[in-house]
């Protein structure tokens, strides 16, 4: 046979030496050696590595023992079923099984005697002495379970229950909320005698009749541009007083201040009385009743003509609760008063005045009030503190921005403000027209779509885009339904306390009521004897 050429011959196979076989071997077998020995060290480790750092950590904290931990622990047994039969219990008085609740009653306490001893010992429970116990409470759970008092069942009247509180818990609010409405609506009894006393004394009285005419000789003063002017509207007599005596106590120069009373025909005489036998420092104090303005006629007044609707009487007057859909508070008829509307009406109640303080009769006045008038409003009509420093202060809070009036002219987002400390500029008022500004929207809330109650949202709507803030420690605001910072209150000009919770009524904030209180004279005969204390 031919031999094939030299290139496609086939390469030699090189053989290994038989000792570098045995070599490689060897040195397998050693590692395997190694391998081995290494877990056997492992295994023979203490059994303490097997629990983690955080367990340890968690049974720091808790009260448990050793043999609570043991999976032969009798008194983790007795424990659990405890505190199963304590679900139970409650349970089975839900049922009005009430014969087996004391049986469950009976069985947990002879468990916790039997817990208790071996506590008292510090020795482990046996089983021969847990047995009984063990299989009487276990027993009962077993009978529970017979009455359908299974983990299911407990789980559904839990539900049941939690649902029935909630709803118990809805109706206590909501009448917690109605009795503390008709509790701030209500006039003490001690104002309604204070109010009696007052007005017996003005008819049975010439002397203070004399003494008012003597008073109106300095009527200029009433129409003098260059005095501090203050105005309430109010038929509560101390709370006005407060506010004048308030305000002159803590002015620099109290005989410059001007203050312009505007009440109603019941409270006109007693106010008149009231503020003819007390001085204020020097203060001149005007009383009008606004049933002697002329102009206020419910052929201008939106809010007169709302009132002769039968619609509106009914709402407002006759208790028809309309199925609960309108909250109480909104059904309150002071919002429809005169003489809470009669501040869209102040360049007409004082013709002859350029600038004008009002404020509310739930105030209280810490701070000369002078620099007031000073204040340039730049060009816009009403001077007051903003409240949109939370959310629900802003117009959304207060208007209805699924009517499309309110949506397309005005922004939700838009800084509320506050009434209760205002001042005015009554030339730029008449010169703008604002009160026609408060007609055209009451006018188109006839229905209460607009919004619902007061005289802050018909405000927002009138003056928007006329107000300047003012600095807010002029006027601070909550005291008569939340908490406030003491700092604001020491700061604060003005105090308000707004909301239903007034200082001269018994649901008034107690630790607010000695700021308001200090301010009145409880000494006077009068208000002795109408049990003011």
């Amino acid at each position: 046979m031919r031999r094939r050429p030299a290139d496609f011959r086939r390469p030699v196979r090189r053989r290994f030496p038989n000792v570098i076989w045995w070599a490689l071997l060897g040195i397998a077998v050693l590692l395997f050696i190694v391998i081995l020995s290494k877990d056997g060290q492992i295994e023979s480790r203490p059994a303490i590595a097997k629990r983690s750092y955080k367990h340890d950590r968690i049974i720091e904290g808790l009260n448990i023992t050793d043999e609570m931990l043991s999976a032969n622990s009798v008194t983790r047994q007795i424990s659990d079923q405890i505190s199963l039969a304590k679900a139970f219990v409650v349970i089975a008085k839900e049922s009005n099984n009430l014969h087996f609740a004391w049986e469950l009653s009976a069985q947990i306490h002879n468990s916790q005697v039997l817990l208790s001893s071996a506590a008292t010992r510090r020795t482990p429970l046996m089983t021969s002495e847990s047995e009984t116990v063990i299989r009487d409470m276990a027993l009962l759970l077993y009978q529970a379970q017979q009455f359908h008092y299974d983990s299911a069942t407990i789980i559904m009247r839990l539900k049941a229950k939690i649902q029935a509180l909630e709803e118990q818990m809805g109706s206590v609010t909501e009448k917690s909320s109605k009795y503390g409405q008709i509790a701030a609506e209500e006039v003490p009894k001690s104002l309604y005698c204070l109010g009696v006393r007052l007005t017996s004394k003005w008819f049975g009285n010439l002397t203070l009749q004399r003494k008012l005419n003597e008073r109106k000789q300095i009527s200029t003063k009433l129409k003098d541009n260059s005095l501090y002017h203050f105005c309430v509207f109010s038929d509560n007599i101390l709370a006005t007083s407060v506010v004048v005596n308030s305000t002159a106590l803590n002015s620099k120069n109290p005989v410059r201040v001007v203050f312009h009373l505007v009440t109603d025909e019941i409270n006109y005489e007693a106010m008149k009385a009231w503020f003819s036998m007390n001085e204020f420092q020097g203060v001149t104090i005007d009383v009008q009743k606004f049933e002697d303005f002329k102009w206020l006629n419910a052929s201008y007044v939106p809010v007169l003509k709302q009132l002769q609707d039968s619609e509106t009487q009914s709402y407002y007057f006759s208790g028809n609760n309309d199925g609960n859909r309108t909250p109480i508070k909104f059904r309150n008829p002071k919002y429809l008063s005169m003489l809470n509307h009669l501040r869209f009406y102040i360049p007409e109640v004082f013709p002859a005045l350029k600038k004008v303080v009002f404020l509310d009769d739930d105030v209280v006045v810490q701070r000369d009030l002078s620099g007031l008038f000073s204040i340039d409003l730049n060009g816009n009509v009403n001077g007051a503190v903003e409240t949109c420093m939370e959310t629900f202060h802003r117009y959304h809070k207060y208007l209805n921005y699924s009517h499309p009036l309110i949506r397309e002219h005005f922004d939700p987002d838009a800084c509320g403000w506050a009434f209760g400390m205002n001042v005015f500029d009554l030339v730029e008022w008449r010169k703008i027209n604002v009160t026609g500004i408060y007609h055209h929207w009451q006018e188109r809330n006839v229905d209460r779509t607009l919004w619902k109650l007061g005289t802050l949202p018909p405000g927002l709507l009138t003056f928007h885009g006329l107000t300047e803030p003012l600095d807010p420690s002029w006027h601070v605001l909550g005291l008569g339904y939340t908490n406030v910072n003491p700092q604001l209150i020491e700061k604060g000009a003005v105090l308000h306390f707004n909301g239903n919770s007034k200082p001269w009524l018994k649901i008034g904030i107690e630790k607010y009521k000695p700021l308001w209180e200090k301010y009145v004279d409880f000494s006077l005969p009068l208000l002795q004897q109408c049990n003011f204390h």
